[in-house]
């Protein structure tokens, strides 16, 4: 294409949007509307999202090693768990590590197991942490068949209904999305489908002249992108805002580790550059599949 002809249909693209005046700014506004809704669902689902593998990263799995081992049993159980599918990081940790461990967690009432200090009743452990989290019963379920394993404690129940709440949380929230895009395509293109209808005559006539489909669709093209970014900016806007006063004000003021929200920066960029190409593509979307019902003449 000729830069002279490009050049021509982006000022057409322009000059449509202005011509059309009210239904330009329906359309901008249609726009507007379902990006903010789903920019602001997909930054939930996205911290959410977040928060879920920071709780399954700290799922771990403590092998409690037999009081009758002897070192050398131990040093080879450790050996044996390293080589098993899935582990991904493990620690050894003494039995004066364990009862300092559960002085600190205990707070005040945990000074009544400092008088054991002398005669540490505590098993030697080793903390297991599975490569993939989703991973941790299978894995929890092998050492325990191993030799010398006293006993193997991750919280069975918990951690199955935290895996499964999750899994849920992540599909729920996939469908959503996907229904907030359907939705706002749907209402878009219908909306744009609006403002080229009031121009089939002139699409009619420029057909019967001898023009081409790829001619007339073009300004159509640009004024659908055109559309589709406008309709963008103010629910970048409205969200990158809202994003910064909440990550300055809330985040990590709360007495739960997990509940850490990401980093405005380099999120937000992310965010708005998926908002502004999900803008232009619906909005080219829109435009390029409702003129091509008048190109049938």
């Amino acid at each position: 294409m000729k830069f002279r002809t490009m050049t021509r249909h982006i000022r057409e693209g322009f000059k449509n949007i202005i011509r059309n005046g009210w239904m330009s700014i329906a359309s901008i506004g249609a726009v507007t509307v379902t990006l903010i809704l789903v920019g602001t669902f997909v930054a939930i689902m996205l911290n959410v999202n977040e928060m879920a593998h920071k709780v399954e990263e700290d799922v771990e799995i403590k092998v409690l090693i037999d009081l009758t081992a002897e070192d050398d049993e131990v040093t080879e159980l450790g050996e044996q768990i390293e080589e098993l599918a899935g582990v991904g990081t493990m620690r050894f940790s003494t039995k004066d590590d364990e009862l300092e461990q559960l002085v600190d967690s205990m707070g005040e009432q945990g000074e009544a197991w400092a008088l054991y200090e002398q005669d540490n009743p505590l098993n030697h452990a080793y903390v297991v942490k599975a490569s993939d989290p989703q991973d941790t019963e299978k894995i929890a379920t092998e050492v325990e068949s191993l030799d010398n394993v006293y006993k193997v404690v991750y919280g069975q129940e918990v951690v199955s209904n935290l895996f499964k709440f999750n899994n849920y949380a992540r599909t729920i929230g996939l469908v959503l999305i996907a229904g907030l895009v359907l939705t706002a395509v749907f209402l878009i293109s219908n909306t744009i489908k609006l403002t080229i209808m009031n121009r089939s005559t002139e699409i009619g006539v420029m057909k019967l002249v001898g023009a081409t489909n790829g001619f007339i669709r073009w300004p159509f093209f640009i004024e659908g992108l055109l559309l589709g970014v406008l309709g963008a900016l103010i629910p970048i806007g409205l969200i990158s805002s809202g994003y910064y006063y909440i990550v300055n004000n809330f985040s990590g003021k709360t007495s739960f580790y997990f509940i850490e929200l990401l980093p405005f920066n380099p999120f937000i960029w992310q965010l708005s550059g998926i908002i502004l190409l999900f803008g232009a593509f619906i909005g080219v979307w829109g435009s390029v599949n409702s003129v091509r019902k008048f190109l049938k003449v």
